[in-house]
């Protein structure tokens, strides 16, 4: 399941729903899952900004690669759990940005909170490289700056 929530200024939320294969036989979500939603909410985040990454990536030679996550575990998900993964935008540089993401259970209880360091690299050389400067003004658009 996924679906966009009214967002604030400055987060946008994704809805998912935790199936088997995200969790083990006791039906509790693995830890390595979190991440997988968190990083389909920024892929699906940048897809609502007007940026998919295939085309940052063919026709601007962008690439987003994580340089560091951290979270921070409160509660586990469980087996058909819809959840809400927030995305907002903590800082944001020329080649980089930190994104805080929180993941919620549908009665609104925090699962795990998280911070995620992203940085912005030229598709063919895998260095860091300025993001191209529409997407740096939606960024700072999204931001409510």
């Amino acid at each position: 399941m996924s679906g966009r929530a009214p967002r604030p200024v400055g987060q946008a939320s994704w809805r998912y729903r935790v199936y088997w294969e995200d969790t083990d036989a006791g039906g509790v979500m693995y830890h390595s899952r979190y991440l997988n939603f968190m990083e389909r909410a920024r892929s699906d985040w940048l897809l609502s900004l007007g940026f998919p990454q295939v085309e940052l990536r063919e026709r601007q030679q962008r690439l987003f690669v994580v340089t560091s996550a951290r979270i921070d575990f409160s509660a586990p998900a469980r087996l058909e759990d819809e959840l809400a993964v927030d995305v907002a935008v903590e800082e944001l540089r020329a080649a980089s940005m930190r994104i805080g993401q929180r993941i919620r259970r549908q009665d609104g209880l925090v699962l795990a909170e998280g911070g995620i360091a992203i940085a912005c690299l030229s598709a063919d050389r895998f260095r860091p490289v300025r993001m191209p400067p529409a997407l740096r003004a939606a960024i700072v658009e999204f931001q409510g700056n």
